[in-house]
């Protein structure tokens, strides 16, 4: 049985709980909250024997971060240098200057890893193998209905209520976008510390009013050859903002760090 805290109860954190309840691989036994949450959480566990905690208990095995970006510096760097293992789905984060390599050498201080997971997006593993015998270009465009877009930096580009024809809201790095489109920031940043970087990796943002769906879509070149993808993620039930692929991701991480036979 593999023990495990969880950092943050929203969507994705109370999807997780909800389908390792009854686990005979993986159980969750803390769920890391803001101290003003702790009651909350706690009444809405029920009878779980999950507990609800402000900080990450000491001697903790694995750490799984479903909080936001704000959690990696309150609570993964520390839960790193004390030897926790931790796996990050905010990985859009990582485009804050500096803080990749905060977290590596939290890691490598504490004798331990932090895993990077592919959350809403797939290909990673093959963009991740090619990146080893040299890419040359690596393109993510995400596509978006026009309202998508509401209260983002899309607002002073385009008028997304009026918008009749598909719009280019934004094209330049992973890093600027994840500047100016934090909340949609997570799958270019994954695509782009998979294969080039955030700074060599281009990224378009695109209101489209003839789609209902968010697609994700990746471009990459290079020696191994040429790759093309094409996602429409199905949205959480439970949070119409969040992939439920997302949720998929981080449950395949666990299982897979306690099952025999792994994929």
């Amino acid at each position: 049985m593999l023990n495990v805290v969880l950092i943050g109860y929203g969507a994705i954190g109370q999807a997780i709980c909800r389908r390792l309840e009854g686990s005979a691989l993986v159980k969750v036994t803390h769920v890391v909250v803001r101290q003003q949450r702790i009651a909350e959480v706690q009444a809405a566990l029920g009878s779980q024997d999950i507990q609800a905690v402000a900080h990450v208990p000491r001697g903790t095995p694995l750490v799984l971060e479903c909080a936001g970006h704000e959690a990696l510096t309150a609570h993964v760097l520390n839960a790193l240098e004390n030897g926790t293992e931790c796996a990050v789905v905010s990985v859009g984060a990582l485009a804050e200057a500096g803080l990749p390599e905060k977290l590596a050498a939290a890691a490598h201080q504490g004798r331990t890893q932090v895993h990077l997971l592919a959350g809403a997006i797939g290909g990673i593993d093959a963009i991740a193998a090619a990146r080893l015998a040299g890419l040359s270009d690596v393109t993510y465009t995400g596509r978006k209905p026009p309202l998508g877009w509401k209260g983002s930096a899309a607002e002073t580009v385009v008028d997304l209520a009026r918008l009749k024809t598909e719009a280019l809201i934004f094209e330049g790095t992973a890093r600027e976008a994840a500047r100016l489109y934090p909340k949609n920031a997570n799958v270019a940043a994954t695509v782009s510390l998979a294969g080039l970087g955030l700074d060599a990796t281009r990224v378009r943002l695109i209101a489209d009013p003839a789609v209902t769906e968010n697609i994700h879509e990746i471009l990459v070149r290079g020696s191994f050859g040429d790759m093309q993808l094409t996602m429409r993620g199905k949205p959480l039930a439970e949070n119409p903002k969040t992939s439920a692929l997302t949720v998929l991701s981080a449950l395949r991480f666990l299982t897979n760090r306690a099952a025999s036979l792994t994929i």
